[in-house]
């Protein structure tokens, strides 16, 4: 056999390997623009400031878990908690906010109490998160208002805009936004986000959500989605630029977090890992993946020295809670973040709830 055909068969295997490896973890919806992203000429700005933000699918009845062992573990975070944050600070003297994306359907007047007590204590804050299955457009408009004005008149949550409507934030269960599934599980609604911002709904944080395949094309971006009809319709959309872009009453603001490739972490030597700002029990911080945080550079265009950090977790599952109050997560996290960013003469590190992230990034929109 020549050498030339052994190279071919070589090539050959190598190519269907990559593709396996790239099917099996749902990288073909994205994939191709982590690669145009590394050969893209993008801006480089000096620093000057990171906002950061920890967002938590906070689910205190996951699995199914009894109402006693929820509320025992809304009780230990709640005590734990303000421990733990009181002994960090960010450059305007803030602690680390938390922002508690609480699931519709798990409601507990008693658990929302405690977070409440908890946010309005300066620790964090509340926003809107969902888990359906085959819904239908009227019954989930009704339940998102219904569930908005509870938060606001019974536990003294969310906020209003300037026309007096309560308006929240949105991360969808089951990363299935805008019934984005290839296979419908998970919503059934096509004209999810049209809904989202008829009842008050000013920004989206579900994404990134790789490996599933509710992933995205775009990545790594701050930008505008419309609906469009169809399934998946914040596939597409356009970034948003300071003083350039104006959102349109269709428009949802889309605040993804970073996701990249961790090449200093790869499995059997070769596959890297998918570093998607997940913290999770088996995924602790570390000044590796705060790192790649930060060079996903998600920012405004024409803003490029602000850079927005948005993280996420699912608190409460026991394995993930263990690790975010031992060495390992919370207080290395914060540590890692303030050594690098506010210990230093040319940086400012800011701690932001969601709510607080969204208003920054309108608010440099408009700066010019």
């Amino acid at each position: 056999m020549s050498i030339f055909l052994y190279l071919s068969v070589f090539i050959f295997l190598a190519f269907l390997i990559l593709y396996i490896l790239i099917r099996s973890r749902n990288m073909q919806y994205w994939i191709g623009s982590y690669i145009k992203s590394l050969f893209l000429n993008k801006k480089k700005a000096k620093i000057k400031h990171v906002y950061f933000s920890f967002v938590d699918h906070y689910e205190p009845y996951y699995q199914q878990v009894t109402e006693s062992v929820a509320r025992g573990l809304v009780d230990d975070w709640v005590n734990a908690y303000p421990n733990i944050a009181n002994k960090h600070k960010d450059s305007d003297g803030n602690v680390p906010q938390h922002t508690y994306f609480y699931p519709i359907e798990e409601y507990d007047k008693y658990v929302l109490d405690k977070i409440s007590e908890l946010c309005n204590s300066g620790y964090g804050d509340v926003d809107i998160h969902l888990h359906h299955d085959d819904d239908t457009a009227e019954n989930l408009t009704k339940e998102l208002i219904d569930f908005k004005n509870l938060l606001y008149n019974e536990h003294n949550l969310l906020r209003k805009n300037k026309a007096g409507e309560i308006v929240y934030g949105f991360i969808h269960g089951n990363w299935a936004l805008d019934n984005s599934r290839p296979d419908g599980r998970w919503c059934g609604i096509d004209n999810e986000l049209d809904i989202l911002i008829n009842t008050g709904c000013v920004f989206d944080m579900t994404l990134p959500s790789a490996p599933s395949d509710t992933q995205t094309k775009i990545i790594n971006s701050i930008y505008y989605a419309k609906e469009d009809g169809h399934a998946k319709s914040h596939d597409k959309g356009r970034n948003l630029e300071s003083n350039i872009t104006k959102q349109e009453v269709s428009e949802l603001l889309m605040i993804q977090g970073p996701l990249t490739l961790n090449w200093k972490n790869r499995k059997f030597g070769l596959i890297p890992k998918i570093e998607s700002g997940e913290l999770s029990g088996d995924s602790p911080p570390s000044e590796t993946r705060i790192k790649l945080w930060e060079e996903c550079g998600i920012s405004i265009k024409g803003e490029e020295e602000h850079i927005f950090i948005k993280v996420h977790t699912h608190g409460l599952q026991k394995p993930n809670m263990n690790m975010l109050f031992d060495n390992n997560g919370f207080d290395l996290m914060w540590t890692t973040l303030e050594n690098n960013y506010r210990d230093t003469n040319d940086c400012e590190l800011h701690y932001l709830t969601a709510w607080e992230m969204y208003e920054k990034i309108k608010h440099l929109e408009n700066t010019h």
